[in-house]
């Protein structure tokens, strides 16, 4: 059976010198797409306060990272890569998107082309590559169970997976593979936060992804800049919280380029980085401590209790660092998988425990599709050629499916189609 696991961006190019960066005192990035949320949390105040990520390992599952850019240089360790021999630190997409580098930046990048930076930037990225359709893998199974283990087993603290495997009724009997809930338990039992894309099938067709439902995982959605949920973010009884997903700046895998984007994979790498913010500044709590801050700070304006579009509430930053939390505050994340975690550990044999999660929700069309971890109709590009190049148009890019098995892929959502530059002013969608 083939799990389609969509990766993709919408683009168009222009000059890196035609758009500068704003003042320092300023959110980063473009001055077309500031990094609002830094603004919005006074993440330069949480900065000061000792709280960079330092001291946190970020694995990262994906299709690898660009090492070698400037912004992303030292701040990414030796990982693996599980379609090909390889230590991750090559992006395996195809495109010049490069969807495993985004995320990355997203996370720990330092201020270089239009001013990006990453929410975390002392914090390290441990690149896992797995094969993706739209890499250089597309072929090749696509291990996720095993890059989830390879992670907790090598010392990160957080995982994050922009990704996401659309289920159906008609052909799958859980809602989460044994395989991939079990090691999402050895990731808890080793100490690690886990987090996932909700995916991006809202409003309407909602479609149940793993490993964002399964057990244990931080399921996360995306809501714009006025904290509004994005009309892509799935809607889930399973979501957790919801994220900055709308209009977020990112590098390319090539250098000089540079890419703002939607998605429930923008959104789940920026809770990630919080996650690593949280932990340096709070050091000697455990994963589910971690957890715990990050659920009681929520802001919850608007949400009563838990909602299928904004979870428990929108992630805040700056509350999670300097709250004062409650010791027994609550966790429901960690409620519900905890017994099975003790269960596994006790059995010693993790892969023989599934529990009890039926697929609920809109009914498939019985073909399982990953999904969406990256808008694919609204997501334009920013940045950028050398100066001397000047403005130089790329193609918007397809969805990047991730297979497995044996069923054929399903047709991307949109192929390829021209993109005019706008100018250094002209941002539209």
């Amino acid at each position: 059976m083939t799990r389609l696991r969509t990766l993709a961006a919408v683009g168009a190019v222009v000059a890196a010198t035609l758009l500068a960066a704003p003042p320092a005192a300023a959110a980063p990035g473009p001055s077309g797409a500031p990094e609002y949320y830094f603004d919005d949390w006074n993440l330069y105040d949480l900065w000061d306060a000792g709280a960079r990520g330092q001291g946190v390992t970020i694995a990262e599952i994906d299709t690898g990272v660009n090492a070698d850019l400037a912004e992303l240089r030292g701040r990414v360790v030796r990982g693996t890569d599980l379609g090909r021999r390889g230590d991750g630190r090559v992006d395996r997409e195809v495109s010049a998107f490069g969807h495993g580098t985004a995320m990355a930046s997203i996370m720990v990048a330092r201020p270089g082309l239009l001013g990006i930076t990453g929410i975390a930037p002392d914090a390290r990225i441990l690149p896992i590559a797995v094969p993706l359709n739209g890499t250089t893998d597309a072929a090749k199974p696509d291990r996720l169970a095993d890059a989830i283990r390879y992670g907790a087993d090598h010392d990160a603290k957080v995982i994050s997976m922009s990704l996401g495997g659309k289920r159906s009724e008609g052909s799958d009997t859980e809602s989460c593979p044994d395989e991939e809930q079990a090691a999402v338990f050895h990731a808890l039992s080793k100490g690690a936060v886990v987090l996932a894309s909700v995916g991006n099938s809202g409003p309407k067709r909602n479609a149940i992804e793993e490993p964002g439902v399964c057990l244990g995982v931080v399921s996360v959605g995306a809501v714009d800049a006025a904290g509004d949920v994005a009309d892509f973010s799935s809607r889930q009884p399973y979501l957790t919280l919801v994220a900055p997903g709308v209009r977020i700046p990112s590098l390319g895998r090539v250098a000089a380029t540079a890419y703002s984007g939607d998605g429930t994979s923008q959104a789940t790498a920026v809770a990630s980085a919080v996650a690593a913010l949280v932990w340096s500044r709070h050091p000697t709590l455990t994963a589910r401590a971690i957890v715990t801050r990050l659920l009681a700070t929520l802001d919850t304006r608007g949400v009563r209790g838990h909602s299928e579009e904004y979870g428990y509430g929108r992630l805040d930053a700056r509350r999670a660092v300097t709250a004062d939390v409650p010791a027994d505050a609550a966790n429901p994340v960690y409620d519900s998988a905890t017994p099975f975690v003790r269960r596994a550990a006790a059995l010693d044999h993790p892969a023989s425990v599934r529990p009890p999660v039926p697929v609920t929700g809109a009914p498939g069309s019985g073909r399982a599709e990953v999904g969406s971890v990256s808008r694919v109709d609204r997501e334009v590009v920013l940045g950028a050629v050398a100066a001397a190049v000047g403005l130089v148009a790329l193609l918007v890019l397809a969805v990047l499916g991730r297979r497995r098995r044996t069923r054929p892929a399903a047709a991307p959502a949109a192929g390829p189609r021209p993109w005019p530059a706008p100018s250094a002013t002209d941002w539209s969608d």
